[in-house]
């Protein structure tokens, strides 16, 4: 099908880099003029861009679309859709979910932004995330191994990322989950319409193909003893996850049909949950709270409910819905209450919309007070007032209490550790303690990372796995675990690009002067990637027409017919629209290869490289003996890679 485009949003852009009156003069040392020539020479300088900057994995975004739009085509005439695949997966081996449950922070900072819109990045991961898992793309097994030993502890995100990483530098991997499958978060805290089993299951499996040995059922320190972790393992990486959610922290929150999110989602997505009491309320505002609210209105009701088949001895594990399915079901009544405003919830905008077109009732700005019982001790209904927001600190509005009756209340405010047998390792708050490196401190060879650091996005979990990996290998190896970079993502290295292609430059033991001639450098390029993110105000950004996102399409579910209803209802874009949607990037802080620099230079002084000779990053070269520093082929880079650098 065809993708809807989101509207154009056109910011009234011109050529001009500057405005009428403009007089003020910059910093002395960009002006440095005499008449129409400087002693200033362009110079290539890379930058991150601010999509992978937000992107907790680290992704390499800017890259893989510059292989989906035919920018960067390789060399071994891999399909260009693996290509971004190998791209995507040096970060972050999920594609196929993040592209469906990513909120996308990434498309939040895109650059695009003060153009139109964002670059739907999201969408273009989907899409390639599915392709690899349709054409059975996988991860081979290391050529040499290290005979080192690492145990993972938790088969979520954060294990799995982790697992993926060590297994590539050759370490040997053994995952301890405590629960009978692999997944985490993203199977247990996930409904199944939004990570569909069998893309979670390929995307999984094809990590475990990598020769990562699984333990299920088993959880450290009531199967396994830490002693015998640091016995047999050579370091442990704890990815356990944030298990337990906050109850609500207001009186009569210990009824027994107060329960919290996270197990509700847990009981749902193990099977055990098939039906909820006749009114529900979601306290919440977040994704959490949202997958609790949707389901609860796919599962629905039963109207002859025993007391075993109450939904809080359910999730509490006491029972199990053996008469759910015979039942009569109708829709439960759902009510969601966040202390933000509605269009200031945490949850993702396009979740929000389809709770409330599915029949979710949203109340914003409201705080709950108290949990009212009946004789019984059973919450009855939830008493509430609005309120307004002091930062993250609510403030109740007197006179606004009002009352909402409930079958049943649902937390999902949060969640924290369940370090059970484990408590040599809280930090005292029911969390991990980690240093930058993800090491845990006062435990040799022991790291961590994912939730038990800090509850966040799945994308963070993975981003963990990667940093740990990297800290673990230095560690196995006998090297001091480094300073990680003010820019932590999987950088473009451009070195590493042209030795892609058999173009790397020479050894060379001194860098020596006057040395442009030579092959044994990288001349008039600087790579501050690590430290610098490029910001809008260093782009030309007249240079982009006006283009309209192409939206995925997705599959509305009225009220009505919501119950029952678990299918998926993203829809990834076609290729041609991924490919369209792709040419929408500004490669912010790489070149975009427009040839404005060639065209609008008066001097003739730009020119492009040879075909053979171009790479990304690598596209045109300037001759210094024709170039006056006129500063035109700086203010014509749309992408702010040409920067005006002092020559002699």
């Amino acid at each position: 099908m065809t993708a809807k485009t989101a509207p154009e949003q056109t910011r009234g852009l011109t050529f001009r880099r500057y405005a009428d009156g403009d007089s003020a003069p910059l910093p002395w040392q960009e002006e440095i003029f005499q008449a129409g020539w400087s002693y200033k020479c362009p110079t290539y300088v890379h930058k991150t861009s601010p999509c992978q900057a937000a992107c907790p994995s680290g992704h390499d975004v800017r890259g893989w679309l510059a292989i989906a739009r035919g920018q960067d085509k390789g060399s071994d005439g891999t399909p260009w859709q693996e290509y971004a695949f190998r791209r995507m997966a040096a970060a972050n081996p999920f594609p196929a979910v993040m592209g469906r449950v990513c909120p996308a922070p990434c498309e939040d900072g895109c650059n695009r932004n003060e153009v139109e819109d964002r670059v739907g990045i999201n969408a273009v991961e989907h899409y390639i995330g599915n392709w690899a898992l349709e054409n059975g793309i996988g991860f081979a097994p290391p050529a040499t191994e290290t005979g080192k030993r690492v145990a993972v502890v938790g088969g979520g995100p954060a294990g799995l990322a982790a697992a993926y990483h060590l297994r590539r530098r050759g370490h040997g991997v053994t995952i301890f989950e405590g629960r009978a499958a692999l997944g985490g978060m993203m199977r247990f805290g996930i409904p199944g319409y939004r990570t569909p089993r069998d893309v979670l299951d390929g995307e999984i499996g094809r990590i475990v193909a990598m020769g990562v040995e699984v333990r299920l059922n088993t959880r450290i320190g009531r199967d396994v003893t830490l002693a015998e972790l640091d016995s047999d393992f050579d370091a442990v990486f704890w990815a356990i996850g944030a298990q337990s959610g906050r109850p609500l922290p207001v009186p009569g929150a210990d009824a027994p049909n107060c329960i919290t999110g996270v197990a509700f989602l847990g009981a749902f997505n193990e099977g055990r949950l098939q039906a909820v009491s006749g009114k529900v309320v979601v306290v919440g505002g977040g994704d959490t709270s949202i997958d609790v609210a949707s389901v609860a209105r796919r599962l629905g009701h039963i109207t002859h409910m025993h007391e075993k088949d109450r939904p809080e001895n359910v999730v509490l594990g006491q029972t199990a819905h053996d008469v759910a399915s015979a039942a009569r079901r109708e829709g439960a009544a759902v009510v969601l209450t966040s202390l933000f405003p509605i269009e200031k919830m945490t949850a993702a905008e396009r979740e929000v919309h389809d709770a409330q077109h599915e029949g979710v009732e949203i109340r914003g700005s409201v705080m709950p007070l108290e949990v009212l019982k009946d004789a019984n001790g059973r919450a009855r209904a939830l008493r509430l007032c609005r309120c307004e927001m002091d930062g993250m600190r609510p403030i109740p509005i007197a006179g606004t209490e009002f009352a909402i009756d409930c079958d049943l209340i649902v937390s999902a405010i949060g969640q924290t550790g369940d370090l059970g047998e484990l408590a040599v390792l809280d930090s005292g708050n029911g969390f991990i303690a980690a240093d930058r490196n993800l090491r845990v401190p006062g435990h040799k060879g022991h790291f961590v990372g994912g939730d038990i650091v800090r509850p966040h996005l799945l994308t963070t979990a993975v981003g963990h796995g990667r940093i740990a990996a990297e800290s673990i290998d230095q560690y196995l190896n006998g090297e001091e675990v480094g300073r990680r970079p003010r820019v932590d993502v999987v950088h473009f290295d451009l070195i590493d690009r042209l030795a892609q292609d058999g173009r790397a430059p020479a050894p060379s033991p001194v860098p020596l002067r006057g040395t442009d001639g030579s092959k044994v450098a990288v001349h008039n390029y600087e790579d501050r990637g690590l430290q610098e993110v490029i910001t809008h105000e260093e782009l030309f950004l007249g240079h982009f027409q006006t283009s309209a996102r192409h939206v995925r399409g997705q599959v509305e579910i009225a009220g009505e017919q919501v119950l029952g209803n678990f299918a998926e209802r993203l829809l990834p874009l076609s290729e041609a629209d991924v490919i369209a949607e792709a040419k929408r990037c500004m490669s912010c802080g790489l070149c975009l290869e427009c040839d404005n620099c060639m065209i609008y230079c008066p001097q003739q002084a730009v020119e492009r490289l040879p075909k053979a000779e171009r790479s990304p990053g690598r596209y045109v070269r300037t001759d210094y003996s024709k170039c006056v520093g006129c500063h035109i082929c700086h203010d014509v880079c749309p992408s702010g890679y040409i920067k005006m650098g002092l020559g002699e």
